[in-house]
């Protein structure tokens, strides 16, 4: 029985609120040591995702424009690809071999519910002897 990204998915992820101050949410990435973090509003509804290169841009647009920063919600990406919990591991296989993401949201009935990357899926392929 082939399993589920559900049974691999890191559940204890950083995350961010829309209104979350840019810079302290760079300094979060920072600090934790992660490219990025979903960004989920109240009701548990991904709305971005905030990574290390969106904080370049960011850094870049201070020093450059005289930007002061804001909200998460100003800088995020918005167009985020994610997986179902019920994706089986050879199908979200081959969504990351059709797409340059290291990692992806995972949504449970819509809500945010964790987060795989290759590193989960390679390991799980190894231990089911792929």
């Amino acid at each position: 029985m082939t399993r589920m990204i559900s049974d691999i998915m890191a559940t204890k992820l950083v995350i961010f609120a829309p209104d979350t101050d840019i810079h302290k949410a760079i300094h979060i990435l920072l600090e934790k040591r992660i490219s990025g973090a979903p960004v989920v509003d109240n009701d548990g509804n991904l709305v971005g995702v905030l990574s290390k290169k969106d904080g370049l841009k960011i850094i870049f647009s201070t020093a450059y424009h005289q930007d002061r920063g804001g909200p998460v919600h100003q800088y995020m990406s918005k167009d985020v690809h994610t997986l179902d919990a019920g994706t089986d591991l050879i199908s979200a296989t081959e969504h990351f071999l059709n797409a340059p993401y290291r990692r992806f949201p995972v949504l449970y009935n819509g809500k945010l519910a964790g987060q795989v990357s290759r590193h989960d899926i390679l390991k799980a392929l190894i231990e089911d002897d792929f």
